[in-house]
């Protein structure tokens, strides 16, 4: 049976979720904005925002006292949020023509 989260634990289990999605969507716009302008700073600021969301995972982990099943999905949700852009940016690149100058 999961047991509930203790509520001491419930404002790090409710800010650590609400900062995974937010993290993982700069993740997703930084990285795509840094194949768009290859500058080296906006790659940069996407791996800081994926190292926020890798943080803010561990903290989740952590204050929900995941285990088995769910210990496994939170490592999951970690490799996905990493390759989902990388996906499906080149998805997009390959399924609208050529564009030589965002490769």
């Amino acid at each position: 049976m999961i047991e509930p989260v203790a509520l001491k634990d419930f404002f790090i289990t409710f800010f650590s979720s609400a900062l995974i999605i937010l993290a993982g969507a700069s993740y997703a716009l930084l990285f795509a904005w840094s194949r768009i302008n290859a500058h080296a700073g906006i790659k940069i600021a996407a791996l800081a925002s994926y190292t926020v969301l890798f943080v803010s995972v561990l903290e989740l982990t952590q204050a929900a006292q995941f285990q088995g099943y769910w210990l496994i999905i939170s490592v999951a949700m970690v490799i996905g949020y990493f390759f989902a852009p990388i996906g499906i940016w080149h998805l997009c690149v390959k399924t609208h023509g050529h564009h030589d100058d965002c490769q």
